[in-house]
């Protein structure tokens, strides 16, 4: 009787977990949905997300260079326009830490730049900030506990990483990676920084992908990404990483989406994007990878579109977590 018991609340367990945070093998198939367009076509530029909202900054359409500054709300699906970026450029990162946007480093028609520049979002007003120490354009940066790692980058495709704290406005070296590049992509899961593709000399296309811890300083290879790839764009969903777009020539746009799992590290193929495009930005809301903007073939033909890719994953909910402890202790209660 007493093993039919354990029995029964064992299963029950097992029953309600997999209701509150169902498997990847659960969830719904990830599939793609038009947006709204962008109110102004554009390709490389960079986007990052504050408080559930995306925003879509500078980059360039033909020869213009662009400041523009462009606020997504996913959840009404529109465009508000904000303060345009001091500084106009194109192939600079972008990296959000608290309500601030760092805008870093970038290319103005061959010059590279080193210019900082901090927007508020609670404000909508930009300042400038500390200049990083090398100038690079088609670097890629990532936030962690509170300081931007900004990594590698075109001056001779750079191995270069430093380090921004913002609390200080001051630079700090960090150890070069291990592979040059350019046209690179980063990510954050658990607190380490996953460096993904990119090309040595805009011919090349890279599969490499290098984890670099900032609390050791050291960093690790990991398995390749199966197209290799540069001037793509990369987003983490409940712990995975969206590798989404890009080109292998420089001409023609990639529609490929791969993706990572750093757990397990291994790759997977997810639905193509509908529209293939290289030079565009990406941000991740709630379950849903944002592709934005970008360009297409030979005349890089400058895009507005807005595309938003359902990973199918169930965010990760604390209130979830709550509802097994108590599940756990009421059978304890009435045993």
């Amino acid at each position: 009787m007493i093993l039919n018991r354990l029995a029964l609340e064992t299963m029950f367990i097992f029953v309600a977990i997999c209701w509150i945070i169902p498997p990847l093998s659960l969830a719904k198939d990830g599939k793609w949905s038009q947006k709204a367009d962008m109110p102004t076509a554009r390709f490389g530029l960079s986007t990052a997300t504050v408080s559930g909202k995306i925003y879509a900054i500078g980059g360039r359409v033909g020869n213009t260079l662009l400041a523009k500054t462009e606020e997504y709300n996913s959840l009404t699906d529109k465009w508000t326009k904000k303060r345009d970026m001091p500084t106009r450029r194109e192939g600079f990162s972008t990296s959000s830490v608290a309500n601030h946007i760092y805008a870093i480093g970038g290319g103005n028609l061959g010059r590279m730049l080193a210019v900082v520049e901090a927007y508020d979002s609670t404000t909508n007003s930009w300042t400038r900030k500390a200049d990083m120490p090398t100038p690079r354009w088609g670097l890629s940066s990532s936030a962690v506990n509170g300081k931007i790692y900004a990594i590698g980058g075109d001056k001779d495709a750079l191995t270069t990483v430093e380090v921004y704290d913002p609390m200080t406005n001051t630079w700090a070296q960090g150890m070069d990676m291990p592979t040059p590049r350019w046209g690179l992509s980063t990510a954050v899961v658990n607190g380490k920084i996953y460096v993904i593709g990119g090309t040595p000399n805009g011919i090349e296309s890279l599969d490499t992908v290098e984890v670099y811890d900032p609390a050791t300083d050291t960093w690790t290879p990991r398995e390749g990404m199966p197209t290799p790839r540069w001037g793509f764009s990369a987003d983490v969903v409940n712990g995975k990483i969206f590798a989404v777009g890009g080109t292998q020539n420089g001409r023609d746009g990639l529609g490929n989406v791969e993706v990572y799992d750093p757990l397990t590290d291994t790759w997977t193929r997810a639905p193509d994007m509908p529209t293939a495009r290289g030079n565009l930005a990406t941000s991740a809301v709630d379950s849903k990878v944002y592709a934005i903007g970008g360009s297409q073939g030979l005349l890089r033909r400058a895009l507005s579109t807005v595309e938003a890719y359902d990973t199918g994953l169930p965010p990760q909910s604390v209130q979830s977590r709550q509802k097994i402890t108590t599940i756990w202790g009421q059978l304890k209660v009435q045993r």
